[in-house]
């Protein structure tokens, strides 16, 4: 007597939602570069580190982490700005004279206007993406907009000073938000409401 075969049992696995912790990255890493670009405190060294491990790694980590739940936005997001300051930490240790004189001779600040440009343009088609995420992650965006004009006109050295100006203030608002953004995340899931309101989606692309 043949046996039948056993019908397989499916397994879902359910992953926890990785915002807040990429959010913390990034409100972490742009806290410590803000206040290198405002003038409170000095130097690049101290920044390494951060940008290494909370802007870049934990911002990764939250990329393959969204990518498991289908989450596309999330994915290319967290992954997109999570390998930009895996660029900035080369870039700051290139110019610090890590890598050598010849790396730091050659330094082109044009280049990093071009990059920066480049991120300006991305980051402006996830601010339309953004309006049907939440209003704290919009708005997370939009500063992102700032912090990218005024980093790229400061690297072209078009009204410099202004443009640092206006990087240096995105990147602290983007510091705060994302701070609040992180926790509340965190603590919405944790007591299943809205303990820290986030703002419904605008509902312009997606009813």
């Amino acid at each position: 007597m043949q046996k039948e075969a056993a019908t397989p049992t499916p397994i879902k696995i359910t992953n926890a939602d990785p915002s807040a912790l990429g959010l913390f990255g990034l409100a972490i890493v742009t806290l410590v570069a803000s206040s290198q670009k405002l003038g409170i405190t000095t130097g690049l060294s101290y920044a390494v580190p951060w940008a290494v491990f909370l802007g870049a790694c934990a911002q990764l980590f939250a990329c393959v982490q969204d990518s498991k739940r289908n989450n596309t936005f999330g994915t290319t997001a967290f992954g997109a700005y999570a390998f930009f300051w895996f660029a900035m930490a080369s870039n700051w240790l290139i110019k610090l004279g890590v890598f050598g004189e010849t790396l730091a001779a050659g330094v082109e600040p044009k280049q990093l206007g071009f990059a920066f440009a480049g991120y300006l343009v991305f980051t402006l088609f996830m601010t339309i993406g953004a309006t049907e995420t939440n209003k704290v992650l919009f708005y997370i965006f939009v500063l992102i907009d700032f912090l990218f004009l005024g980093l790229t006109m400061d690297a072209f050295g078009v009204m410099a000073d202004f443009f640092h100006a206006i990087a240096a203030y995105a990147e602290l608002g983007i510091g705060i938000l994302s701070l609040y953004g992180a926790g509340a995340s965190v603590l919405n899931a944790h007591f299943g409401r809205a303990f820290l309101p986030i703002g419904a989606p605008m509902g312009i692309f997606k009813k």
